[in-house]
C-alpha cells in the first residue's frame, strides 16, 4: 500500500508497466471515501498524453521517480471511459473497473465510493495552473492546451545500383586503298634513248605491289563522371486538430464585474 508521501509524489510520476515500459503520466489519485487510503489513479496517456484512464494501485509501487503498475499499456489504454461526477467515482464506475482489471471487488467497496483526492495530491499534469487547496472565495478557471510536436519517422530509402549495358556504337574512319593504273606514253626524243635501250623484240614482265588501309579497333576505359546520393529537405505546414477541454464560470445574481472577463462566460 502506497503512503501518503508517495501519493503525493507520485501525482506528475512516469507511470510503467510490470515490464517495465513506460506508460504516460499519473494524473490523479483517487482515494476510499471511508478509508482514506488510495484506491485508484488516472494515467495520462494517447496522442501527446491527452487520453485519461482509471487503473487500480492497490498493488503499485513508488520508488524513486518510477510510479509501476500491475498492468500494461494497452490495457490501461482499453479500460472503461469514466467521467466522474464533481470527482467522485460512484459504487457501479468502480465496479466496473474492477472487472475489467480482474480485481476483487468486495461489498464495502460497494457502499464506500470512492472521491478524487482534494490535498496536494490532486495536481492535474495536464492542468495549466496550479490547484491549491484554496479556503478563500475565489475559483481557479483552467483549459487544456494543445503541445504540439514532431518525430522522425522512416518514408522510405533510395539507393544507387551501378551496372553494364552493351550498346553498338557506329564510328565512321576513312581509310585508302592502292589500285593499279595503265599509262601509256608516245615516243619522243626525250625518252627515245630511254625506250630502245635493250633488244629490239623481247617479252618481259613488270609487277607492282598493292596495299589498303583496313579499321582497327581498340578499346580503352575513362572516367567520365561522379554519381552520388544526398538529401535535402522541404518544409511544409500540416494542421493537427484534437479535443482540448475549457473550464467556464458561470455567475448569477445581481453581479458586477471587474478585472478581464474576456475568456469567462457571464
Amino acid at each position: 500500500m502506497l503512503s501518503q508521501d508517495q501519493v503525493q509524489q507520485a501525482v506528475g510520476a512516469d507511470a510503467y508497466g510490470p515490464d517495465g515500459d513506460k506508460i504516460g503520466k499519473v494524473g490523479q489519485i483517487f482515494l476510499d471515501d471511508q478509508t482514506g487510503e488510495p484506491v485508484f489513479a488516472t494515467v495520462n496517456t494517447g496522442l501527446f498524453g491527452m487520453s485519461e484512464n482509471f487503473v487500480p494501485i492497490s498493488d503499485a509501487s513508488y520508488s524513486g521517480d518510477r510510479f509501476t503498475l500491475p498492468f500494461g499499456k494497452d490495457r490501461i489504454k482499453d479500460a472503461p471511459s469514466i467521467n466522474p461526477d464533481d470527482g467522485h467515482l460512484s459504487p457501479d464506475e468502480e465496479q466496473r473497473l474492477y472487472e475489467y482489471y480482474g480485481v476483487a471487488y468486495s461489498d464495502s467497496d460497494q457502499t464506500s465510493g470512492t472521491d478524487y483526492s482534494d490535498t496536494d495530491t490532486s495536481t492535474d499534469t495536464r492542468e495549466v495552473s496550479d490547484r491549491t487547496d484554496s479556503t478563500d472565495d475565489a475559483m481557479t478557471r483552467s483549459e487544456e492546451q494543445l503541445q504540439v510536436g514532431t518525430q522522425t519517422r522512416e518514408t522510405g530509402r533510395a539507393r544507387l545500383r551501378k551496372y553494364v549495358e552493351t550498346e553498338q556504337v557506329n564510328v565512321s574512319v576513312p581509310v585508302r586503298k592502292e589500285k593499279a593504273v595503265l599509262e601509256r606514253e608516245p615516243i619522243t626524243d626525250s625518252n627515245y634513248d630511254e625506250a630502245t635501250d635493250g633488244p629490239l623484240i623481247s617479252e618481259e614482265d613488270h609487277e607492282v605491289t598493292l596495299s589498303e588501309e583496313v579499321p582497327v579497333v581498340d578499346k580503352e576505359v575513362k572516367p567520365v563522371e561522379r554519381v552520388r546520393l544526398t538529401t535535402e529537405t522541404e518544409v511544409h505546414d500540416e494542421t493537427v486538430s484534437d479535443e482540448v477541454r475549457k473550464e467556464r464560470i458561470d455567475s448569477e445574481g445581481d453581479v458586477g464585474y471587474t478585472g478581464t472577463t474576456d475568456t469567462t462566460n457571464r
